[in-house]
């Protein structure tokens, strides 16, 4: 049940909200996508200023290699094998959700990296801030061995 945008103890409870492994598991899996893309994107803003950057049109620029449905699709291709049963099972929900494709993208790297984004909403909405970590560092170091070897 949807409850009021505008109401104090709403915002506040919403704020607080966690969600058990379950809970998280069985929410759409676009909304899933929709919090792990705000995920994902802060991860690696945080990764270009912690590497020194500060020049705005570079980090822009930049952390678009990384966000990218082409990058993230490579990254979940790469990452499947060392999935969870449970982890991989939200990776197909997400990959398997229908929603439109943006013209710049392929229809598979767009599923693949909707799958992706499950994945890492999935991680951020249950706590599982070391394994969410883990696969973030790990999406990093991939995007940067493409990135070196088309260099």
């Amino acid at each position: 049940m949807e409850k009021s945008l505008t109401d104090l103890e709403t915002i506040k409870s919403a704020l607080d909200k966690s969600f058990t492994k379950a809970q998280a598991s069985a929410l759409n899996p676009l909304a899933l996508a929709y919090i792990g893309d705000g995920i994902y994107s802060d991860a690696i803003r945080k990764y270009l200023i912690g590497c020194g950057h500060q020049n705005v049109n570079f980090m822009t620029k930049t952390s678009v290699k990384y966000v990218r449905a082409s990058a993230q699709s490579l990254v979940i291709h790469a990452l499947i094998p060392e999935l969870t049963e449970a982890e991989h099972r939200i990776v197909k929900r997400g990959r398997n959700t229908s929603s439109q494709v943006p013209k710049n993208a392929k229809a598979s790297d767009y599923r693949y990296a909707t799958g992706f984004e499950a994945l890492i909403g999935y991680l951020y909405l249950s706590s599982e801030t070391d394994r969410l970590d883990a696969l973030i560092i790990q999406s990093i170091e991939l995007v940067n061995q493409q990135l070196a070897a088309k260099k």
